[in-house]
């Protein structure tokens, strides 16, 4: 756990561990960039006998003085994703895994997902009895209405990729449940706790901002999938809606935020995730803080 002010910030890890080859899912990257920072990427970052990036799937957990808020749901369970065989039908502990950090499915107040992918919605939903349903059911899912609009659009006209079930089963049932509140990107949630704007990996992707007793964080979702991105900002994924705007975005961010106080809180990097954006060389570096 962190404090940011009165904010307490813990994670829940779905799964971790080597996800692809470097340049399978970055594909600009360049290995003498990586190989001339082995030493602080390997083997934390990437695993150095495949060259695989190491990702970390996990949500976070906020508590604020009124609200418990979950950001960002991972894969789920009993998905069916043949599209992407490493997140097909899934059996993890990840409610357990939630339980044990102290939170109840039903005590949650707000699902915030910072962008409708794969592994940031899935958890919002459950199967019981053969049927899809939300997982919190006492929360409001807050949805960013740019990007749940770009999403149902490519659900209606059968665009959706690789990954086409995703709206169907872990977006429309929140919906039909009346649970979910679409928003503007810079949408308040609580005191001191904002949506801002940050596309690119999707046009309707957000960042969430932390604000309290002086003391300020960002969640950065997939603003910055990994690492290197901070080496070369320049180098998105090929998970990007669109590289060019994703990298601009990601650039702002991290010149935005290095060398300064506010704690960084990506989606993927490895455990223990959390850290500070710190100059290095001709460009940026990182700096874990450990949990307590």
């Amino acid at each position: 756990m962190i404090n940011i002010g009165q904010f307490e910030i813990n994670r829940v890890i779905e799964s971790e561990g080597p996800f692809l080859e470097v340049q399978s899912f970055i594909p600009d990257a360049d290995q003498a960039v990586v190989e001339a920072n082995r030493d602080w990427l390997m083997p934390r970052f990437i695993e150095p006998a495949s060259n695989k990036i190491i990702l970390n799937i996990q949500s976070y957990i906020l508590r604020t003085p009124r609200h418990t808020i979950l950001v960002d749901t991972c894969v789920g369970n009993d998905k069916p994703r043949p599209g992407r065989p490493m997140f097909d039908r899934l059996s993890l502990p990840y409610l357990a895994d939630l339980a044990a950090a102290g939170v109840r499915p039903e005590e949650v107040d707000f699902v915030l997902c910072t962008h409708l992918h794969v592994d940031h919605a899935g958890w919002n939903t459950q199967l019981i009895n053969g049927r899809w349903v939300p997982t919190f059911p006492n929360a409001k899912y807050i949805f960013a209405r740019t990007e749940y609009e770009f999403w149902e659009r490519r659900h209606l006209d059968g665009s959706e990729g690789p990954v086409p079930n995703v709206y169907d089963d872990s977006i429309l049932p929140v919906m039909q449940a009346g649970q979910a509140v679409l928003v503007d990107a810079d949408h308040q949630i609580d005191d001191g706790l904002w949506f801002e704007p940050a596309p690119g990996h999707t046009p309707g992707n957000v960042v969430v901002n932390l604000q309290s007793q002086g003391a300020t964080g960002v969640l950065t979702g997939d603003v910055m999938h990994h690492p290197l991105q901070l080496i070369r900002p320049e180098w998105s994924s090929r998970a990007c809606e669109d590289a060019v705007q994703s990298a601009a975005t990601r650039r702002a961010l991290i010149e935005r935020y290095a060398d300064t106080d506010t704690l960084i809180a990506p989606a993927h990097f490895a455990s223990p995730t959390m850290g500070h954006i710190i100059s290095k060389g001709d460009g940026f570096g990182y700096r874990l803080v450990n949990e307590d």
